[in-house]
This record gives C-alpha cells, structure tokens and sequence, in this order.
C-alpha cells in the first residue's frame, strides 16, 4: 500500500474545517462534539511525472495511465465508487483488469465500514505488485474535502465527495500537464465508474466522465472474459421481476430489519445459523436456544433462499403443524436432472422438476413419525449471508444444444462441489471451454422471483480430478488462506535466516533474561512419522524426596512472533496450520515452523516450559512455569518410542523417562475418568503414498494408536489445564481459553432409542461421568468392534469445542465437558495454532518475563480475534476430512483396480449399519474409517420406529431380509465419478447378506 508523505507546515497555514453533531451519552444526555481537520494543499495525486506534486513514495501511477480502452486512446485513470468495491472485487482483483486505480480516502473509509471481509480484501490488492493503485487523501486535501450540508445523508455527502475527488483530478491533469509550443497534449482523464444512476446523472451534469461498470469493461481488451466476472446486481439481473408472462414471486419477501429485531426481543421470532441437510436438499434446520430441538425448515419456500451457514429469522408454526424430520435420501441432482436453466423459474405442472419435486415431498410427508415431531417454522429474513466464492463445475446438460460449442453468453447451472449447497445460474461466454472443469463461482443475489440464486464466474481451477485442482478446490471449498507468505512479513523474520542460533549464555544477551538453562535435562520429542514442525518436547526423573519431576516444553514462538506486526496479523488470520493428505498450509512462514521454532533434536532452542512435582500417585505438589534453552536428546516417532519404552533391556537415562512419563501418564489418565472425563472415538486411517514423485495413494488402512499415543496427550492435557488456571488468575476478563459445553439431551435421543431398541441397552446423559460410565456398558460379546462404534456415534452428538475470551460468558459455563475439566485452554501446539500464541504472551505476562501487549487487555479485541480463530479451525477440520477422503477414493481406486488385475474381482469389506432410511442405508466400515450410502431403487419395507429395513421375498426370490441398525454386512466397494464434486467417490453395494445389485 502506498503511504503519503505530507510535509510539515505551519498549523496556523492548515484549512480548519469543523463538524458540529450532537451525540447521546450513555446515560441519555446529549452533549455537542465538534470534530476539526486540518486541510492541506500538499496531498500528493500520485500521479508519476506531476509537475505540482512531486513524490518520492512509490509505485506511482503511470503519466498517461492506461491506453488500452476503446473510448480513452490519450489514456486514462478509473476512480470507482464504494459499490462497485462492494460489488465487483472479482473484477478488480483480477489480473486481466489492468487499469491504474485511484482509491479515495472516502471509499476506503466507506468499505470499511459497509464490510470488513471486502475491506481486508482491499487492503491486499492495493499491496499486490503488478496493480498500480494509488491512495488519495481527499478528506485532508483542501480542495476535495467536502463537509455534510444540513438535511444531507451520509451516502449522499459521501457520494458528492467523490464527484468533487473526481473532478478534482481532470482540473489538476489539466493545468499541470505541459504544452508544446503553444499546442495542448491530449490529456489522460479520470473516469468515474459507478453504477450508481443518479450517481452518474449528477456526475455527467458537472461534466465528469463517468460510466458503468458494463459500459466500461465492454471497451476493455479482453472484454469477453472480463465480463463473466462481473456480479449480477438489481440493475442487471438475468431475470425481470415479474416475467411478461405475469410470473410471480416464488419466495416471500424477507420482513423489514426493524421487525425482525423487534419480533426477535419479544421472543416471536428466532435467530440463528441455517444448516442444510446432506442427504435431503428439501430440509434444513435452525438451532436457537429458545427450543431445545432444532427448528425444521421444510421444503423451499420454508427455507426461503437460505444458504447454508447464513444467519436467519425464523418463525416458528403452530404446535399442531410441527413435523418430524424425513427419513429418506433426496438428492437434487436425480431430482432435478431434467430442470432447463431457462426455464427453471417456471410454475405449475409443466414444469418437470416442480413435479418431481412436489411429489417427493409428498411421498416423505405421509411418512413423517409422530413420535419424533421438532418445532417447524419458516425463515422470515436474513440477519447475516455466508456467501462467498464456491467451487463447483458448470452442468454440460444445462447448456442448450444450439450453444454447446458456441462462446456467444448463455446462461448455464453451476452446480457447488458441496451437497448442502443449491444451484447456481450463471452468465458465461466461456461454457463451452470450462466443461470438465473446476471453476470457481460467487453468488451475487437471489430475488423472490428465482428458484435458483444468480452469480457470476470468477477463476478456472484446471481439470476435474487434476491432484493440483482437487488440492486448489479444497483449500478454496473451505476457504483456507493458502497465499505465499508476503515480503513484509518475510522481513519480520530473523535476519540472519536458517544460521540463526541460540546465543552463548551471558548476563546481556536479551534470548537468555530470565530463561532457566535446560539444556542437561534428558529431554525429548514424540510425534508421528516425518514431522517436521515439532512444537512440543517432555521430560522427566526422579527427585531425591520419591517424587517425579515431569516437563513440558514448548517451542517458544512468542519470541519471534511479536504482537501488531505483519507476521502476527497474518497468523491471526490464517489461525491454525491446515493439514492435508500430502500437503501443510502453514500459519507461520517455514523458517519458524519447522526450524528456528521446531524443537529439533541436538540443537538448542527457546522454549517455554510447565514443569510438575507429581507424588508418586501422580498428583501434583507444586507447577512452575518458566521460559527456558533446551536441547532435545531426539526425537522419536510414536512407534520408536513405544518400542524403546517396551525393550527391556534398555536401562538408559532417556529411556527410563519414557517409562516415568508413560506410567505417571496412565494414572493421570485414569484420574481423568474417574472425574468423568469421555473416552471417545473418530476413525482415523493412515494413507500410504507413492515413494516415487508423484506422491499417488496406494492403499489405506486403519491407524494404530500405542500407549505412547496416549503420554503425549495425557501430558499436553495436564500442561494447557495448568495454563489455563495461571492464566485466568493473572487475567479474568482477558484470559484465552477453550471450552467444550454439554450436548442437549436431545442430540442423544436417537442414539438412545437405537441401543435400546435394538441392543437393550441404556445411554445415561445426565453428566459426562454418567455418559462414560453407560459407554462403558455399551458392549457385544460377539462383536468387539462394537463399543468403538457406539462411541464414534455417541461424538457426532456433542457440540463444537470452542476458544473463548474468559471475560464475555460466565465462570460456570468455562467447563470442558468431554476432558471433564472446569477450565482448559491451548498453549501446546503455537506453530500450528494462533490462540495457543495468545496464551503465550499471557502467560509470559503472568510470570512478569514480558509486559502483556494492550490489545490483549481489550475484551472486544480478544473476542474479535478469537472469533476468526474459531472459523479458521473448523474450516481446517473440514479440508482435512475432505482431503483424507479424496485420497482415500484414489487409493481404494488403486486396490479396486489391482483386485480386478489380479483376482478378477471387486474390493469387499465388513461394514457395521448406523443409519436407515425408507430407501437406502448408512455403513461404517472400521477399517478404513470410511462411511458410504447404499441405496435401493426397488420397494422395500421400512420400519422407522425399529430401525429396520425388509427386502421382500418377492424380491430376493427366497425369503424376506431385514437388516437393522448395528448388525454387520458385507459391502462392496468401487469407485466412481461424484456429481456435485466430479471427483472420485466411493460407491458402495451390499454383497451379503444380499446382493442390492440385483435390486
């Protein structure tokens, strides 16, 4: 971004303007504020070769700024209002928009204000090299600043400020440009692009060029391609309001803000996130904490153009309407194949995919249970929209024939990568050249009129099922920041690079103050294979009094991240280090990850470190917390220690640590289930890749946990709990913590009913205690696999875990419900997570070694960060999974293809049922952690209140099958081509105990 340098004058020399407003105090009196500027004639225009103002900050604008547009051959400059910066970021950002930009003061204030997302997104284009963006302080220039008249808004104050900014720079070019003897140069202009058009009639009155978006991409070279980016706005939409036809509105319109909020404070109307259901695209849900159950949205007009994760107002029905939720597969690419893109907005009984629509609906409705009716509303309006760019691919059969290899515009589906997405109509000239392609699409609008929202195309990503598209559309799927890390945060780093050391140990050395040296501690890391960012490190050994010293240490990381720099403002956006298949996206630049901050073995590092004094019965005497030097001994894989710990003949100092660490963990452990702590379950697989470059996935298998698994979590348990304690003591209103809040009972009533049921067996949820107590009892003698199933089940019903600021929700409500523990927080893993650095530099605050930088004395400040934290991390969870089954697909296609090379047959695998529905059922095979959908296209008898599902003797030909919850198949497993993600996805077919191919 370019800074201005304004040059010292006189204060007395400045232009005072002053602002008179009157603003209500706190306590309802109103008192006057007179805010003054000091004007300048010194604002510099940014302008490269300027004889009036002369600038030595760079990049300057080019002289005669661009010569490439139809209507501007002497060159010209474009000055966008706010909205075009609301609306049309897509276009500006990309590298095909090549005009020199002069960004007002006003706008940049304007964005801010109007959208911070937008904003960020500003701030980094102004900063990317090959944009030449020039910020002009027009509000402390004197003759561009403008003050509010009596009666005027702010929009149009700000509005008028931009025309006099405008018309500003044509006078300035003009008197400043030289002239060759006595003939005037043709003169670049400043054009005014707005779409705004009353805007633009003011503008054009005051005779400042001025044009529209459209109007002025349409002169530009590549025009074609830039105009596929533009958004769709009320002014351009692909469809009129009402059709001359007389077409209606589909949809009701939302209610005016004021009513919603109104209605939310009296408790008619509800808040809360809109959440799509996976396997019925005709149901959504809202949770708000009014009904213990979530509020069901059924069918379209109900959810009334929500998209998943937006904010909604509902209205709840009368009890006597509430329903239960379906319990059948509706997917709307079967359902919706034959919709025509032109004609989708159409009513009535003509249209196919109505049809076929409504009489789904009808079908599920008839099978509704009463027995599990939920509070059933509709959304009345929209408090916050989730949408930004999606991933997705242009349907090949929504292209009309006579346009399937034409580049004139069509409209055309894009259909989302993700299920819990809709369609999305889109305007392109490009369709032809992007099927088959990954493409990354914004939603711009969705008007009553539409059954689809509108939106327009922004990038390719390369071929579907490319490894560097698919690994591009996750990262972008769940919108994970993955640029290169910039050259202002690179010059945060150390300047002397990777030959940075540990200074020798001396009274001045700023690395050394008040760090203990650990160096001589048998210390070590334990992590799994190829780790490269090591952040954590243990010790421990025998005291003279009997009892154990046991060590945390902790790559000290606050050390070179330092609070309001570049690098900090990056890690807080990025918030966590993403991990996939067979990529990392760091939080920090690589030189800290996996270097100076790793604590790599036989090297010296910074450390901040929790060193116990634990009875021999592991309860703790005394903890300390002190920053300190260590030098790990080595670093072991989980398998290496588990073996080292294991060889008995082995008596060295290192190794008698490990067995320390391993049983006073094992009481810690046990310690922790007998306060109530859960012992759950997620599948987990370890994915073998290709030794060879290409990096390909070759088989998957399930991952094996060893006890030394379980010492290092045990004791990163025990360091973030003490942590947490020191912290919140030190800092009660500020504290970085994280906590983990108990399930309504009603998650778990359908697990409930299933054990008991079909297992005879009961699920205590009244506390965690009770919970693991009963998960304990879950049991089959003749099937050991089972308890693990029931607990993998039994964690899909708790909520979130979640950072917290210990100040904005009450003490009692600070608990960690699965670790059953009061308080908790994140201070072990700082490389890969930005709240465990927060923690740090409380804590180095706590223990007086750093003074607490002011922000993290600011509630909302911490609340606001650890908000962005919060996304960041569940974002990260989701790419992970998304990645661990894309590779999982190609490595099961790989053993798909051997099988039928070598055996001539297809890959099956014993799978337990966890779910039925009136035409398929759900299964988890616990080898590969994998669960997949099989369904039944022929009639089946489904009974919902037993969980079972019956293939009529008619239909097998011999006897009557029924399969329940619980009971073990055998299924088959083949990969094919997913529609929504065009991806390789796993299909499954029940082999035994009957084949479902044949139905």
């Amino acid at each position: 971004m370019v800074e201005i340098t304004i040059r010292k004058r006189q204060r007395e020399d400045a232009v005072i303007t002053q602002r008179k407003f009157f603003k209500k105090t706190a306590r309802g009196k109103v008192i006057k504020v007179i805010r003054e500027r000091y004007l300048r004639d010194d604002v510099v225009c940014g302008i490269d070769g300027c004889r009036e103002c002369y600038s030595t900050v760079g990049p300057l604008l080019p002289f005669n700024g661009a010569l490439d547009h139809k209507l501007f051959p002497h060159g010209h400059f474009v000055l966008p209002d706010t909205n075009v910066f609301l609306a049309q970021m897509d276009l500006l950002e990309s590298t095909l928009f090549t005009s020199p930009i002069i960004l007002l003061q006003t706008v940049l204030e304007e964005v801010r204000h109007r959208s911070l997302p937008l904003y960020n997104r500003l701030k980094t284009l102004v900063k990317v090299d090959d944009k030449r963006t020039w910020i002009f302080y027009n509000e402390y220039r004197s003759e561009t600043a403008v003050v509010r008249e009596e009666d005027e808004s702010p929009n149009d104050r700000n509005d008028r400020g931009i025309r006099k900014g405008t018309s500003w720079y044509n006078s300035h070019i003009s008197v400043t440009r030289p002239t060759t003897r006595g003939q005037i140069t043709p003169l670049p202009s400043v054009v005014l692009l707005t779409d705004d058009v009353a805007n633009r009639l003011k503008a054009e009155k005051e005779g400042i060029p001025c044009l529209s978006v459209r109007k002025y991409v349409e002169g530009m070279p590549k025009a074609s391609q830039l105009l596929d980016l533009l958004a769709a706005t009320d002014s351009e939409a692909l469809e009129p309001t009402v059709a001359a036809g007389g077409r209606g509105a589909i949809y009701e319109d939302y209610l005016p803000t004021g009513e919603l909020a109104a209605g939310i404070k009296a408790g008619k109307l509800h808040q809360g996130h809109f959440n799509a259901n996976q396997f019925n695209y005709l149901e959504g849900s809202v949770s708000v904490p009014a009904f213990e159950k979530r509020i069901l949205l059924v069918g379209r007009e109900n959810m009334n153009r929500s998209v998943d994760g937006d904010i909604v107002v509902v209205e709840v029905f009368d009890e006597k309407e509430w329903k239960a939720p379906a319990d059948e597969v509706i997917d709307q690419e079967v359902t919706l194949k034959n919709d025509d893109v032109e004609d989708s907005d159409e009513e009535g009984d003509n249209n196919e995919a109505i049809v076929e629509e409504r009489k789904a609906l009808k079908t599920e409705e008839a099978a509704r249970r009463a027995a599990e009716k939920q509070p059933t509303g509709r959304v009345v309006g929209i408090i916050k929209r989730n949408w930004r760019a999606y991933v997705c691919h242009i349907d090949s059969t929504s292209l009309t024939s006579s346009n399937a290899t034409s580049l004139s515009q069509q409209t055309v589906f894009a259909t989302p990568v993700s299920r819990l997405l809709p369609r999305i109509r889109m305007r392109t000239r490009q369709a032809p050249t992007l099927i088959g392609q990954k493409i990354l699409v914004t939603i711009d609008k969705w008007d009553i009129t539409s059954r689809y929202p509108e939106g327009h195309f922004v990038r390719a990503l390369g071929k579907v099922e490319s490894k560097e598209a698919e690994q591009e559309s996750l990262l972008l799927e769940f919108d994970v920041p993955y640029r290169p890390f910039g050259k202002a945060i690179l010059d945060c780093l150390p300047s002397e690079g990777e030959q940075w050391v540990v200074p020798p140990k001396s009274e001045t050395s700023l690395e050394w103050r008040d760090r203990e040296d650990l160096r001589d501690l048998n210390i070590c890391s334990i992590d799994p294979p190829n780790c490269q960012d090591i952040d954590d490190a243990l010790h421990a050994r025998r005291l003279p009094n009997g009892n154990i010293e046991a060590g945390v240490h902790i790559a000290d990381v606050s050390h070179f991240v330092l609070p309001d720099n570049p690098m900090d403002d990056e890690a807080a956006s990025r918030g966590t280090t993403v991990y996939l298949v067979d990529k990392r996206i760091d939080m920090l630049p690589s030189l800290l990850g996996t270097n100076l901050c790793s604590l790599r073995p036989f090297v010296e590092r910074l450390a901040f470190s929790v060193i116990w004094e634990l009875s021999p019965g592991a309860e703790i005497v005394n903890v300390r917390f002190t920053k300190s030097v260590i030098a790990s001994k080595f670093a072991f894989t989980y398998a290496e220690a588990q073996k080292r710990k294991d060889d008995l003949k082995l008596h060295d100092d290192l190794t008698e640590s490990i067995r320390m660490l391993n049983t006073v963990a094992q009481k810690l452990k046990a310690g922790r289930m007998t306060a109530g702590a859960l012992n759950l379950a997620s599948p987990e697989v370890k994915i073998h890749l290709d030794s060879s470059e290409s990096s390909d996935p070759i088989d998957v298998e399930q991952k094996e946990m060893l006890e030394t698994n379980s010492l290092v979590e045990e004791f990163m348990l025990l360091a973030n709990i003490s942590v947490a304690r020191k912290i919140q003591e030190t800092f009660p209103q500020t504290a970085v913590l994280r906590r983990h809040l108990p399930p309504p009972s009603a998650n778990f009533e359908k697990l409930q009913d299933i054990l008991k049921k079909r297992k005879g067996l009961n699920l205590d949820v009244s506390s965690s205690g009770a919970l693991a107590a009963s998960l304990d009892k879950c049991l089959d003698p003749t099937e050991p696999a089972f308890n693990t199933l029931v607990r993998i089940m039994a964690t899909r019903c708790m909520l979130s875990a979640e950072y917290f600021c210990s100040g904005s929700v009450s003490k009692e409500t600070f608990g960690h419900y699965g670790l059953a523990s009061p308080i908790y927080t994140h201070f072990t893993s700082p490389i890969r997570r930005y709240a465990d650095v927060l923690a740090h530099r409380q804590l180095s605050a706590a223990i007086s070694h750093t003074p607490l930088h002011a922000s993290l004395h600011s509630k909302t400040h911490v609340e606001r960060v650890l908000g962005v934290v919060n996304r960041r991390h569940r974002m990260a969870q989701m790419a992970g999974r998304a990645s661990v089954e894309f590779y999982v697909g190609l490595a099961l296609k790989a053993r798909v293809e051997k099988s039928l090379k070598v055996h001539s047959g297809k890959v099956t695998e014993e799978a337990f049922v966890i779910r039925t529905f009136r035409n398929g059922l759900g299964v988890f095979v616990s080898k590969l952690g994998l669960e997949g959908l099989v369904t039944f296209k022929r009639e089946t008898q489904f009974d919902a209140e037993n969980y079972t599902f019956t293939i009529p003797v008619a239909e097998t030909g011999d006897k009557d099958v029924t399969i329940a919850v619980f009971d073990k198949v055998v299924v088959s497993i083949d990969v094919e081509k997913d529609r929504n993600t065009q991806r390789g996805k796993v299909k499954m077919t029940l082999v035994s105990p009957i084949d479902s191919t044949a139905l």
